[in-house]
């Protein structure tokens, strides 16, 4: 049984990675759900207050990973049409032009959902730039604790065996 939940907790931790950057899939909360699984090994490799601890990292980063585009699109200017833009065009750039899509995906997205808002191109390439780095800084967030979940993994299977 252990070995059935340590690789299953292997496969939740590889998708939580690509939950990173696809924004279809929830990265740090199926990672999180590795974790879970990994605590019922024998003899559990953490405690409950690990797992506690590691679910309100998650639920941090969950919010900041929605709000910190909003803030950067505001920040310089920016409206809602550039975060729907941005996510837009990361869906597109990941499909269209992989993997440079998926880095310029959410900035080309930000310009031209404001351009279809209706501002200028002045205004659209701020308000873009602040959603590409708010972009950015969420995906480094979420990475960093997957990152984090998968030392731990790796800790726990070379230690457990």
């Amino acid at each position: 049984m252990d070995l059935f939940l340590i690789i299953l907790c292997g496969a939740c931790l590889l998708l939580g990675l690509v939950g990173c950057l696809l924004p279809i899939l929830p990265g740090p909360p199926l990672a999180y759900g590795g974790m879970v699984l990994l605590y019922f090994i024998t003899p559990p490799p953490f405690t409950v207050w690990h797992l506690t601890g590691w679910l309100a990292l998650v639920v941090l980063v969950q919010i900041l990973d929605h709000f910190i585009p909003i803030w950067g699109a505001r920040r310089l200017g920016g409206s809602s049409w550039a975060v729907r833009g941005s996510i837009a065009g990361t869906v597109a750039g990941l499909f269209v032009f992989p993997p440079w899509g998926l880095l310029l995906g959410p900035l080309v997205g930000a310009i031209a959902g404001e351009l279809l808002g209706g501002n200028g191109p002045g205004r659209s390439v701020r308000a873009g730039l602040g959603v590409f780095i708010g972009f950015l800084l969420g995906t480094v967030c979420k990475f960093m604790l997957c990152g984090w979940f998968i030392y731990i993994y790796m800790q726990t299977i070379f230690g457990h065996f």
